[in-house]
């Protein structure tokens, strides 16, 4: 295998249950529960199912699903922390790790004697590590605390240093979980941006996020758990596409709370047919208020999740029993895809219908363009922008 290699081959994994307490009563009960033979396979739960996953040299892979799916799980396996239940694991060359805030740093030893003791571990000689020592410290900003005890480093701080090192040592493959949330935005940047630039050289880069902005932006392919078991594997816009379908569906099983009822709600396009890009959209609603109220109406459009794309607001007096409401978007600013409706309609008082999602459509027109790698996308809006170019 080449260096940044990596061959995971039906792969499983579980765990047992939470150690039992040491009390009498306790024992006696796991005693006559062998006995009675109800102990065989008990306490175990499987966190992967039979996952294949192949990366080459200098791929980014974005791992995506619900906590609990086997994310973190699948990254300590590729990091050598743990062993799997059954199926091979091969990775080639030097793995560097950011799995947890402090993963690969002891609390008791100082900012400076971590750096070393963590190439040490990565095989590389103290010269080495010593020609990377200030770009390490600089990027990491902990310059005035390098010789402090890490116990002593906030939880940033001890982000930032254990993310500098994993990215400053050269692995051939890095593995960074959702870490990266303790740290600011500004830093954030910092961090795709090292990782765009590990992945010029060669590197293999496996990040876990539950950001699907970041991932998108660093990824050009994403893997999609789902209880352990691989739901989908594919072109990262499209796997994202699936992730944020279910959590909108997951979204639309709860109940909408409040004394406000929706009654129906109608999505169309101009002249009623499918919304296209930069072309209308009418919003038709009907809502039912047991009394007249003053109300604030948030409607939003949003890729699955309860974050929007944008939202629309509209105060307005709303008399007791059924009001139609219309909301018309004169050019719709979207590219092609499925995208989501919520509602909220809210006082003074708070909610009088809860934040929900209540319909969806499909919107014709071209696909959203690429970004550059790293550069994070908030909202997927389509302009039809006009450029100039004159020779100097």
């Amino acid at each position: 295998m080449r260096n940044g290699e990596i061959a995971v081959t039906q792969v499983w994994k579980r765990f047992r249950a939470d150690r039992h307490r040491l009390l009498l009563r306790d024992q006696v009960e796991r005693g006559f529960r062998r006995l009675t033979g109800r102990a065989d396979g008990r306490g175990w739960r499987w966190a992967l199912r039979d996952v294949n996953l192949a990366a080459e040299p200098g791929e980014a892979i974005g791992l995506v699903g619900a906590n609990g799916s086997g994310k973190t799980t699948m990254l300590r396996l590729l990091a050598k922390v743990m062993c799997p239940y059954a199926g091979s694991l091969r990775v080639a060359g030097r793995v560097g790790a950011l799995i947890e805030v402090r993963a690969g740093i002891h609390p008791d030893l100082t900012g400076r004697e971590n750096v070393y003791l963590y190439g040490s571990l990565l095989g590389l000689r103290r010269q080495e590590v010593t020609r990377r020592f200030d770009d390490i410290v600089s990027f990491a900003e902990v310059e005035p605390a390098i010789d402090r005890q890490v116990k002593y480093y906030s939880s940033g701080m001890q982000m930032r240093l254990g993310f500098a090192i994993a990215a400053f040592m050269e692995p051939d493959v890095l593995l960074v979980d959702e870490v990266l949330a303790v740290g600011d935005a500004r830093f954030q940047q910092k961090c795709l941006d090292r990782m765009r630039w590990v992945l010029t050289t060669g590197t293999t880069i496996v990040f876990v996020s539950h950001d699907l902005q970041a991932v998108e932006s660093l990824c050009e392919r994403a893997v999609w758990l789902r209880e352990g078991i691989v739901e989908s594997d594919g072109p990262v816009r499209e796997v994202l596409g699936g992730y944020r379908r279910t959590v909108e569906e997951a979204a639309e099983l709860a109940p909408a709370f409040g004394y406000m009822r929706l009654v129906k709600s109608e999505v169309r396009g101009g002249d009623g047919e499918a919304p296209r890009s930069q072309g209308p959209l009418e919003v038709r609603l009907v809502v039912e208020s047991p009394e007249p109220r003053l109300a604030n109406v948030h409607l939003g459009v949003s890729e699955g999740p309860a974050t929007p794309i944008f939202v629309l607001g509209h105060e307005t007096f709303l008399p007791g029993g059924e009001t139609e409401l219309r909301c018309l978007v004169p050019h719709l600013p979207l590219p092609r895809g499925r995208f989501y409706l919520w509602l909220g309609i809210f006082d003074d008082s708070g909610d009088m219908l809860a934040w929900h999602p209540f319909s969806r459509f499909d919107v014709l027109g071209p696909e959203l363009g690429p970004t550059p790698r790293g550069i994070v996308r908030l909202a997927p809006i389509e302009l039809t922008p006009s450029w100039e170019v004159e020779p100097g």
